[in-house]
């Protein structure tokens, strides 16, 4: 290769031509110009903080319109109560009717979580660190029961023992139906725990039980807070569920008030007894948390944990993933083909079995949309702008998803008869409903597919001149699309099944696979709405698959 001018000088004067060429870049980019240029391909000034502040303010003001309509259930309980006035509000909350139902709650989520619990981390110890036979199926059929709604569940039961009504009936329904909440966690975490905690601990000198109850049920207490939460808010917001067994809820109470007197301030002051419950089992769940750590430094031993030998014991093992399987699973599928076996061919009618089909696809599709378009600005400063105010934003948009659904839709009935009558049982008030609830759902998945989209990118982007909402929809939207697809999937499968603010809100002649599955039941015709909940359960496999799938990869697995 030919050499220049510079290569025949000695070593000091390349040195010093060196640094004369590294000064002379220096005085361009502080001059922001190149002489003979064109302006248009200047390189643009290193003081962007205009810009992303400019950038920030927008997607902020674009986060607060959600996080303000998000706020709107809790201004309106307290609109309501102020509006009432307290001798009344007093008057409707502190009665006997009020006493009976909180008891019932009470009862409920002390029986239901801790039996959830017990099951919950027994399956999963037992399918993650033992030699049970078969305990990849044994695991995937302990989430399975996800695919089920709750109100099915108790139909399969009430089919099978009509006289099951009560306290235990409502308790062992909510445990078959929920407890995969608490396994997935549970399970998750178990594969993720470093071994050598355990080795350390039998070091020690510590027998099995002993090491199980002191090393390793401790590391498991995030993942059961978070799990019994879930289960706890579930509790408070089914409807179908305990209708079906007859025993009385809040939730209960509060759709058989809204049903008899539109608007009346009794179902508007049970609703705020809910949101206060709603709220004490956060508080409760964030004491019972604490603020110890879990992190450790390092990322611990690469080797799999060796699972225990249970020798004479898998025989006895093995009977308690079988029974759950066949509570969760067998009754409700044997129940729904006796039923759709006695219906025979006619049960499945085009134009009502695929009518509400039809329109419970397009509810979910624009629903889970809607949710995700407007979770995305939270998302994408929950990774790229933390700080304060976001902090305070992304609360607002987490907290809408811990109230129950009845709740949810009771406030938007009230506000759109009082305020905006026209949007009374429309279709926008019904999708603003699904966004307020299944906020939370989309946000998870946004936010871990932004967060793997590099930000250099998105710099990269605006210094070849495009604008930050260029680059971000071009670079940052285009590498999140897979978490965006699964968030919509998520909320459209949430959608599929959801009772209490479809009945509510739902305009007349709207019938999903849920209310059509619904009515049919109440009028006792079991064997016409076994085809709806069949499809039901249907469109829910994906997202339990999903599920399991995404706990798996977490682990590396």
């Amino acid at each position: 290769m030919a050499l220049g001018p510079i290569d025949r000088q000695s070593p000091q004067a390349a040195v010093a031509f060196l640094f004369q060429g590294v000064k002379g870049s220096s005085d361009l980019l502080q001059k922001n110009t190149y002489a003979g240029e064109p302006a248009a391909m200047r390189m643009p000034r290193l003081t962007a903080a205009p810009r992303s502040r400019v950038r920030h303010a927008s997607v902020v003001a674009l986060a607060s319109v959600v996080a303000l309509l998000s706020l709107v259930p809790l201004g309106f309980i307290v609109w309501v109560t102020i509006d009432t006035g307290w001798t009344e509000v007093i008057a409707l909350i502190f009665r006997n009717r009020v006493g009976e139902l909180l008891v019932n709650t009470v009862l409920l989520e002390v029986c239901t979580i801790p039996l959830s619990i017990l099951l919950a981390v027994t399956l999963a110890w037992l399918t993650e660190r033992t030699d049970i036979p078969g305990a990849r199926i044994w695991s995937w059929l302990a989430v399975a029961p996800l695919a089920v709604p709750a109100f099915v569940h108790s139909y399969a039961w009430v089919s099978l023992v009509p006289s099951m009504r009560g306290l235990w009936s409502g308790v062992l329904v909510s445990v078959l139906a929920y407890f995969p909440f608490l396994y997935l966690p549970v399970a998750a975490t178990l594969r993720r725990l470093d071994p050598a905690i355990e080795d350390a601990a039998a070091s020690l000198g510590l027998g099995p039980w002993r090491v199980f109850f002191r090393a390793i049920l401790p590391q498991l207490r995030l993942a059961i807070c978070g799990g019994s939460l879930l289960i706890g808010l579930h509790l408070l917001a089914e409807y179908g569920l305990y209708v079906m067994i007859r025993f009385d809820t809040f939730s209960t109470a509060i759709v058989d008030q809204f049903q008899s007197a539109y608007n009346s301030p009794a179902a508007n002051m049970l609703g705020g007894v809910l949101v206060f419950c709603c709220l004490l089992l956060l508080g409760i769940e964030v004491l019972v948390r604490g603020n110890e750590r879990y992190a450790r430094i390092g990322s611990g031993a690469a080797r799999p944990t060796s699972r225990r030998r249970l020798g004479w014991f898998a025989a006895p093992a093995i009977a308690l993933p079988v029974v759950t399987a066949v509570l969760t699973l067998g009754i409700p599928f044997v129940t729904l083909a006796r039923w759709l076996y006695l219906g025979g061919a006619g049960i499945w009618r085009i134009d009502t079995v695929g009518y509400a089909l039809l329109q419970t696809i397009v509810l979910a599709i624009a629903g889970g949309l809607l949710t995700t378009i407007a979770a995305a600005p939270m998302a994408w400063l929950s990774v790229r702008a933390p700080g304060r105010l976001q902090r305070v934003l992304e609360a607002c948009h987490y907290y809408v998803g811990s109230l129950p659904g009845v709740v949810v839709a009771l406030a938007l009935v009230s506000i759109t008869v009082r305020l905006i009558l026209p949007l009374y049982q429309t279709f926008a008030t019904l999708l603003l409903a699904y966004v307020l609830l299944f906020l939370p759902r989309a946000m998870v998945g946004l936010r871990a597919s932004i967060a793997q989209a590099p930000v250099e990118l998105e710099r990269a982007a605006m210094a070849l001149g495009r604008t930050p909402a260029q680059a971000v929809r071009q670079i940052t939207m285009r590498l999140a699309a897979p978490g965006f697809a699964a968030s919509v999937a998520l909320v459209a499968l949430g959608i599929t099944n959801e009772l209490t603010a479809t009945l509510m809100l739902s305009p007349n002649g709207t019938e999903t696979l849920a209310t059509k599955f619904w009515s049919l039941t109440s009028e006792i015709d079991y064997v016409s709405a076994a085809p709806y909940a069949f499809m039901m359960v249907v469109l829910s496999l994906p997202l339990t698959l999903l599920l399991y799938v995404q706990s798996k990869r977490t682990a590396g697995q």
